[in-house]
């Protein structure tokens, strides 16, 4: 074969080398997020007796809904002696307006306002779960929090919320949750009816086991 094929063939593989090469230093997961994101961390109250309830949950989840009050009370009822932390697990496929959401909580959480909007999504999931336009809604809370608005819809609509909210779901499924609320105590997964009691059961019981010598 001649020379000149040849160095066709060099110029080639050259070439595509270079591509692969560019193509491994930006890879992202198929949704265009990194990789490397890592689940949130928002926490309320101390942990002073070392138990930790987490909820995964979908803020249009009507569940979710029914379960949030009763929450609030036990997060009322046992202040600073427990953590309790969530995470974002929105059911996409039922739930058209899930993840904008969650988007919502994670954009106010980035000017220290995450619980916040939390509490206002999940009191008024019926002004805007059936939404067509649910993100002027979320304007609205935002407002109403006195965050900086401009800075909210980049937050809203950038690719590192989307990373938060993607590594959330992705720990979640980790621990095979199916469906929302999904709650979890130090670790293990706990199944516990809508009361105030129920909770208070698991969670006296955790509490007891981590503090045995306590009164």
């Amino acid at each position: 074969m001649s020379k000149q094929f040849w160095a066709v063939i060099i110029v080639v593989i050259l070439s595509l080398v270079g591509i692969f090469a560019l193509t491994g230093k930006n890879s992202t997961n198929s949704s265009g997020s990194s990789a490397n994101a890592q689940p949130t961390s928002h926490i309320e109250g101390q942990g002073t007796k070392g138990v930790t309830l987490v909820e995964y949950g979908d803020y249009e989840c009507p569940y979710c809904g029914q379960y949030y009050p009763t929450v609030k009370a036990v997060e009322a009822k046992y202040g600073d002696a427990i953590r309790l932390q969530f995470r974002n697990f929105p059911l996409v496929n039922s739930h058209q307006n899930a993840f904008a959401a969650a988007r919502a909580a994670e954009a106010a959480g980035l000017q220290n306002k995450f619980w916040e909007m939390h509490d206002a999504l999940y009191a008024n999931q019926s002004q805007w779960s059936t939404s067509r336009t649910p993100s002027q809604i979320f304007d609205v809370y935002a407002t109403q929090l006195k965050l900086d608005l401009t800075k909210f819809r980049q937050d809203y609509a950038s690719i590192k919320v989307n990373d938060m909210i993607n590594a959330d779901t992705a720990a979640g499924t980790k621990l095979n949750v199916q469906g929302t609320p999904s709650y979890f105590l130090d670790g293990k997964q706990v199944q516990v009816a809508n009361t105030i009691e129920a909770f208070s059961k698991v969670i006296d019981a955790e509490i007891a086991l981590k503090n045995p010598t306590s009164n």
